[in-house]
C-alpha cells in the first residue's frame, strides 16, 4: 500500500523571495497530523513536557524544551499531545528551502559544521539542552525581528551554534528515512554499504572483516570505534529500519516483513523491536496508520 494514500505532504507558505518563513505559536494543544515537507525545519517547543514527538521511526516524549531539525523531504514528523497537560505551550516553526543556503558556499571551510549537520538531520537532529540555551535568546526574539537582514544573520548564527553541538542526537534510522549514510572511514563505508545491500541474507563477522583485510576481533573494536556501535546492534538497526519502513509502507503481513529483513525468527523480531521501539511490530503500524489522516 503506498503510504501517500496516509500521510499528508505539507504545502508551506514559503515564498521563493523570502530565506525563511517563521511561525511562533502559543498554543494550549497539539492537534497537527503527521506529515512531511520538502522544505527543511527547525522545531522548537517550550513548556510542552509529556508532548510525544515523532519523527521517521523515532519516538519520544519530550521535555519543557525541545529542538528539532528535519532536512530529510519524506521524513514523516509529528509532535502528538500524548501526555501533555501545559495550557501554555509555545511552538517556533522556522521553514526554509535545501537552496537557502548553496553548494559552493555549503563546500567553504566556514560552513563545513553547517554543511555536516544538515547532511545528519536527513533522519532528524535532535540538540541537547545546553545547546537550546546557547541559541534560545536569539530563537525567541527572531519573530519579532523587524529587519529581514538582521533576521538572517541570527538565523545563520543560529544555524551556527547548532552545528557546534557534540552531543546532538540523530532520531530516525537511516534504513527508515531512506538514506544512505556512511562514516568517513573509507573500510567502513565498504561494510557499510555492503550491510546495506545484503540485510536481508546472513551476514558473518568474517566475512566482513576479511573485505577490509583485518581480524574479526580487531575489526569489532574498529567498527565499533568508528560508528558508536557494536556491529550486531549496527545490523539489527538497519534490518528495523527497512522493516518499520515497510509496516507504514506496505500491507504485508509482520511474519513476512520479519523475513524480508533478514530476522530469521518471528519471536526474535517482535522481542528485537519492542526492545528498540517500545512497541509491538503491530502497535507501531496501526500508530502510524491512525495518525496519518489525508486533510
Amino acid at each position: 500500500m503506498d503510504s501517500q494514500n496516509y500521510i499528508i505532504r505539507e504545502i508551506t507558505p514559503l515564498s521563493d523571495r523570502d530565506c525563511f518563513y517563521i511561525a511562533d505559536r502559543r498554543k494550549t494543544e497539539f492537534t497537527y497530523p503527521m506529515h512531511c515537507h520538502a522544505e527543511y525545519e527547525l522545531n522548537f517547543t517550550e513548556h510542552a513536557s509529556g508532548v510525544r514527538r515523532v519523527v521517521g521511526d523515532s519516538a519520544e516524549v519530550i521535555g519543557d524544551y525541545d529542538l528539532v531539525l528535519i532536512t530529510g523531504k519524506e521524513l514523516e514528523h509529528v509532535w502528538e499531545q500524548h501526555e501533555c497537560t501545559s495550557k501554555e505551550i509555545r511552538e517556533i516553526t522556522i521553514q526554509f528551502s535545501s537552496d537557502f543556503l548553496s553548494d559552493t558556499l555549503l563546500n567553504k571551510n566556514q560552513f563545513n559544521s553547517i554543511r555536516h549537520m544538515l547532511e545528519r538531520a536527513q533522519c532528524g537532529l535532535c540538540f541537547p539542552m545546553q545547546t537550546i540555551m546557547k541559541v534560545y535568546n536569539r530563537l525567541d526574539r527572531l519573530s519579532g525581528e523587524e529587519q529581514g537582514f538582521y533576521a538572517v544573520m541570527d538565523f545563520l548564527y543560529i544555524l551556527y551554534e547548532l552545528a557546534q553541538s557534540e552531543e546532538a542526537r540523530v532520531l530516525s534510522s537511516s534504513s527508515f528515512a531512506k538514506i544512505e549514510t556512511f562514516s568517513d572511514s573509507r573500510r567502513v563505508q565498504k561494510v557499510q554499504k555492503y550491510i546495506a545491500e545484503h540485510y536481508q541474507e546472513d551476514i558473518r563477522l568474517h566475512t566482513l572483516a576479511e573485505m577490509v583485510g583485518m581480524t574479526p576481533v580487531s575489526f569489532s573494536r574498529f567498527f565499533r570505534l568508528r560508528t558508536g556501535k557494536t556491529l550486531s546492534d549496527y545490523i539489527i538497526d538497519i534490518r528495523l529500519g527497512f522493516a518499520t519502513r515497510l509496516l507504514v509502507d506496505s500491507t504485508r503481513t509482520i511474519a513476512e516483513i520479519c523475513y524480508d529483513c533478514g530476522f530469521n525468527n518471528l519471536s526474535n523480531f517482535n522481542r528485537m523491536f519492542k526492545r528498540k521501539k517500545d512497541c509491538s511490530p503491530k502497535e507501531f503500524r496501526d500508530h502510524y496508520r491512525k495518525k496519518k489522516i489525508v486533510v
